[in-house]
């Protein structure tokens, strides 16, 4: 731990930050213009539990998630072969993240329990001509930074021994450090979630995700100097993507405590865990977040510390064998999957109905 503080502090992390600061100034536009765009989520989903089965770096699985969105921006694709290719953008992010022996194998991919059920046989050479579809669509380069490419660098000074909790100094540096990084880990999936944080610069959402992170664990001063040194960005630069970020987690909290009610004996649980994040016992709204002046916390009496059920709620609550397929057009037989894809001149504006909502798939403490 001590030799990776110290590498991030060098001069060789400062220079990789800026050629990747440099690379996101150039990436391709988004536009969100899809026809298949109320799907993207259950492919994001799809990738994210692959990502997981394989233990694949979160910069492989942003990449390609990243990869799909473009993708699917440039070309009107079939719901069959979107598997396909959500499935050879993971391939060609891992490839380009991980190491050779991590890439995910032919036939392991297709006796995945997700596989079988989504009746999806992948073969050799649909992956192949898939994979090449994709190269020649990005010009071979596959040199897009992510959100995931930049957290670490942050995560590197986001606690500091001078840094208070609920204006307490803290009792534990290094458990401050794990919960932190937990925090940034589960809101850095939660921007994987939805294309509206393709708006933001991936530098921009990596940020967001720490001074949101401190903001959960009642850290101040909520976005520090150092951060904002090193980031370049104001608090009033990620105000708008840290809310975002809050609202998505207000969500997972509601929907937590809502499965502890339905529990039986779970009820004065649930009332004593509620909205663990706020001092002062009652749910925060989003506004209430970003809005505190001066982020000024009241002492209390009781000893400082990070509470031991703080944690981001889990974000991965089935198996891959409960992933489903989307409904579409199936003729109830195992699909062979071709790659014949036309680059859509116009897309027409029209929207696919899908007759079920997908869970959040995005791990953060199973890794």
């Amino acid at each position: 731990m001590e030799l990776e503080d110290q590498w991030w502090k060098g001069q060789l992390a400062a220079d990789i930050y800026q050629a990747l600061r440099y690379k996101e100034l150039k990436l391709p536009s988004y536009k969100g213009q899809s026809p298949q765009l109320n799907l993207r989520r259950y492919f994001a989903d799809l990738i994210a539990i692959v990502s997981n089965r394989f233990r694949l770096c979160p910069a492989a699985r942003h990449l390609a998630v990243y990869l799909l969105d473009l993708f699917m921006d440039r070309y009107d694709v079939t719901l069959q072969q979107l598997h396909m290719v959500s499935l050879s953008c993971l391939l060609l992010a891992s490839k380009f993240e991980e190491r050779e022996d991590r890439v995910p194998k032919l036939e392991t991919l297709n006796s995945l329990g997700c596989m079988s059920s989504m009746n999806l046989v992948l073969t050799k050479q649909g992956l192949l001509h898939m994979e090449l579809l994709l190269l020649e669509t990005f010009q071979w380069n596959l040199y897009l930074p992510t959100a995931a490419h930049f957290i670490e660098y942050y995560l590197s000074i986001a606690v500091h021994e001078g840094d208070l909790h609920d204006g307490w100094p803290m009792t534990c540096l290094e458990k401050t450090k794990v919960y932190m990084a937990k925090y940034a880990d589960y809101f850095l999936e939660v921007s994987l979630q939805d294309h509206v944080f393709l708006c933001f610069a991936p530098s921009l959402v990596a940020a967001a995700c720490v001074a949101t992170s401190r903001l959960i664990l009642r850290l101040s001063p909520t976005w520090p100097p150092r951060l904002q040194c090193l980031a370049g960005y104001t608090w009033e630069n990620l105000v708008p993507c840290a809310e975002k970020l809050l609202i998505a987690h207000d969500s997972d909290v509601k929907e937590a405590n809502k499965q502890k009610c339905q529990q039986p004996g779970q009820q004065q649980q649930q009332q004593q865990g509620q909205a663990v994040y706020h001092s002062s016992g009652q749910t925060a709204t989003v506004a209430q977040y970003l809005h505190r002046p001066g982020m000024q916390y009241a002492q209390q009496a009781t000893q400082p510390g990070l509470a031991p059920n703080l944690r981001p709620a889990s974000y991965l609550s089935h198996s891959t064998g409960s992933l489903q397929a989307p409904n579409g057009p199936q003729n109830g037989t195992t699909q062979a999957i071709t790659t014949s894809l036309d680059p859509k001149s116009s897309i027409p504006n029209r929207a696919y109905q899908v007759s079920m909502h997908y869970t959040c798939a995005a791990p953060c403490f199973d890794r």
